[in-house]
């Protein structure tokens, strides 16, 4: 595995590095793409390729994280910021750009009454819940152990707990994800098991009249990306309804399962979403969407709101151009291609576990896929955690991907785009193929 592992040299991206490391913390900014020994610096991006500063090109099968679900360069994204580029690229004034990607948006989320925006998911997570307070006058919010809801404190809270820290599956510890968290965070958070419809609906009933929300991923992640059992959305419905709370249903990554999203293929009606990723089209975005009851609580047209809310760039004119060209391109053929797309991967990675005798799985569904190295049942976080050493492993073999020529997700999640062919899908199975073995 040596061999393998030496990659390709990359002088460029070394001296690149070493500037970094003297105005950056660990010369980085965003961790989720730190590496060892050094960085590797992206030159620029064509379809579903990028070319990194010493000229090495690789498929990018995770797409900046998920969010460029057309790739790079598509022609309508470009013309809609080139033409909005040249008009200006932010105003201290609204747009009609943000009212039309809103008529979009609408018309595909039917739970969806009214939006506002925000500059990243994190952002539109964190006012979700502050909606959801100010909506129902109470302090607590309910969410999945394990799963990643961005930065706000109480939104990942016990995202990353462990057996030392977790506590009983029926009743989960609220664990801080950062050191430093305030106490007074964490015991307004309920942590509740995900896809335990049981233990979840106690716990969330012993919270009664104190709950505000639920927060909630049909298919989170760092949860193993395992698709949310029916009964148990069902059940997140009918308790948040008994209980006057509402039901927050995070689509930052998971609107890329179909044409309306994840709540239109799983069936559920949220009170609130939020959005993200693949509805800028490439450029920083969120936006928090729901009934025009709850939403009321941003409206500034009667005085002070309850939830007042700005942002300098929120709603500007080049994420909403380049997200409506984002959007109208995604058609019911495109979400087509790309289920065709995932579900060709799932049949090559399967039938390169069977070749080379490996225990393996692929979760998720439609365009969003993740690779265990364990044939483990998987249904939630503690499960998911449990393989620790297929996690490991998952990790060492993303790395080796990396110098074969192909970009995921350190824990195996991948996220396929329209810029892909199936050609694209059997170069990348071929990957694993060279890369397996020394995973045996």
């Amino acid at each position: 595995m040596s061999d393998i592992m030496s990659g390709p040299a990359t002088p460029n991206s070394e001296k690149l590095y070493a500037r970094a490391r003297e105005v950056m913390p660990g010369g980085n900014t965003r961790t989720t793409v730190y590496r060892k020994p050094h960085q590797i610096y992206a030159r620029r991006g064509d379809g579903c390729r990028i070319t990194d500063i010493d000229r090495h090109v690789r498929i990018d099968a995770l797409g900046n994280s998920t969010s460029l679900i057309h790739g790079y360069g598509n022609r309508q994204i470009l013309e809609a910021a080139t033409r909005q580029l040249e008009a200006g690229t932010c105003f201290g004034m609204p747009t009609e750009s943000e009212i039309r990607l809103s008529e979009i948006l609408c018309d595909r989320l039917p739970s969806v009454e009214q939006l506002r925006y925000t500059n990243s998911g994190t952002e539109a997570v964190m006012n979700a819940i502050k909606a959801a307070r100010a909506h129902t006058g109470r302090p607590k919010i309910a969410k999945c152990e394990g799963a990643y809801h961005g930065t706000y404190d109480p939104a990942e809270t016990s995202l990353d707990a462990s057996p030392v820290t977790w506590g009983d599956i029926d009743r989960p510890g609220s664990v801080p994800a950062a050191e430093g968290t305030p106490q007074g965070v964490l015991d307004d958070v309920v942590v509740i098991p995900f896809n335990n419809t049981p233990v979840a609906e106690a716990i969330l009933r012993a919270s009664g009249n104190s709950l505000a929300a639920v927060l909630v991923d049909v298919m989170p992640n760092r949860a193993g990306l395992v698709p949310a059992k029916s009964d148990y959305l069902a059940m997140l419905r009918r308790v948040t309804r008994e209980l006057g709370a509402l039901l927050i249903l995070d689509e930052v990554i998971t609107f890329r399962l179909g044409y309306n999203g994840a709540q239109g293929r799983f069936d559920i009606d949220p009170d609130l979403t939020t959005l993200g990723k693949i509805i800028g089209g490439g450029f920083a975005i969120g936006a928090i969407g729901g009934l025009a009851e709850v939403m009321s609580v941003f409206d500034p047209s009667k005085g002070k709101p309850a939830v007042p809310h700005g942002g300098t760039f929120s709603a500007n004119p080049m994420s909403m151009s380049a997200g409506i060209a984002a959007l109208e391109e995604l058609t019911p053929a495109a979400f087509e291609k790309l289920e065709a797309l995932g579900d060709r991967f799932d049949q090559g990675i399967r039938a390169c576990f069977a070749r080379h005798g490996i225990k393996g799985q692929v979760t998720g569904l439609g365009s969003l896929r993740r690779f265990h190295l364990t044939d483990a049942p998987l249904s939630d976080y503690r499960s998911t955690f449990a393989a620790a050493d297929g996690a490991a492993r998952v990790s060492a073999l993303a790395k080796v991907l990396f110098d074969e020529g192909v970009i995921i997700s350190g824990n195996g999640l991948m996220a396929f785009s329209t810029a892909m062919e199936g050609a694209d899908i059997d170069e990348i199975v071929r990957a694993f193929d060279r890369a397996l073995p020394a995973f045996a």
